[in-house]
């Protein structure tokens, strides 16, 4: 192959949930780039791949982007996944096609897993208009872009960690008040949880269960 570099989604769940060409891409390329080398040696075993592998996440990307799209322009092919989904989407990525494509360096992303479509199937909400906010900031900015989220005339889809689901329900049902809700949490995974409800019915059913797992929250649009 000529040097190119392919985005490859990964399984975010279910070591099943990987299309057949992108195994063979994985199998063919010069070098797989993985977030966490540890996590993608899991997959990689499974799938019995022993291309070279080095990691690529957000603490090293500044440093390594311009050698990587040199390596293409020589030649090489590489292949950029994430521990689990489509790079690029709240995972690195962004930076390295960036860079690659200010540099003529084709690019190819391939169909594949990410969590939040089927999400925002399941949600049972409306999926002809939607808006994604992946991760929320922490502090600065956190009340004012919930804000906007409540002013939204579409579906929003956004990512939350455990051990902030609580909060950002309390503080969904504070800044922007009870509307349809739903969440899913460990998709494709054993156990997968479905959740559909409001805002408010949510805040009592977390506070009633325990919070693990990776969510993809999905809020209904406003009606002002």
């Amino acid at each position: 192959m000529d040097g190119k570099l392919y985005i490859v989604p990964t399984p975010i769940g279910n070591l099943e949930d990987i299309t057949l060409r992108a195994l063979r891409i994985l199998k063919e390329v010069d070098l797989i780039l993985a977030e966490d080398t540890r996590t993608s040696k899991k997959l990689l075993k499974h799938y019995e791949i022993n291309n070279a592998l080095a990691s690529y996440h957000m603490h090293n990307e500044h440093d390594k982007v311009a050698a990587l799209v040199k390596q293409i322009q020589e030649g090489k092919t590489i292949a950029l996944i994430s521990d689990a989904g489509t790079p690029g989407i709240s995972d690195p990525g962004y930076l390295l096609v960036l860079e690659a494509t200010k540099n003529n360096v084709e690019v190819e992303c391939l169909p594949g897993a990410t969590a939040l479509i089927p999400a925002l199937v399941q949600s049972a909400l409306p999926t002809d208009k939607f808006s994604f906010y992946g991760f929320l900031p922490q502090k600065k900015g956190r009340k004012t872009i919930i804000e906007q989220i409540g002013k939204e005339d579409r579906t929003v889809v956004l990512y939350e960690s455990p051990h902030r689901m609580k909060k950002l329900v309390e503080q969904l049902l504070e800044y922007i008040g009870d509307r349809p809700f739903s969440y899913s949490r460990e998709i494709s995974k054993l156990h997968h949880e479905q959740y559909r409800g409001t805002v408010k019915e949510a805040l009592n059913h977390l506070e009633e269960n325990i919070v693990k797992g990776e969510y993809v929250v999905v809020i209904g649009r406003s009606h002002e």
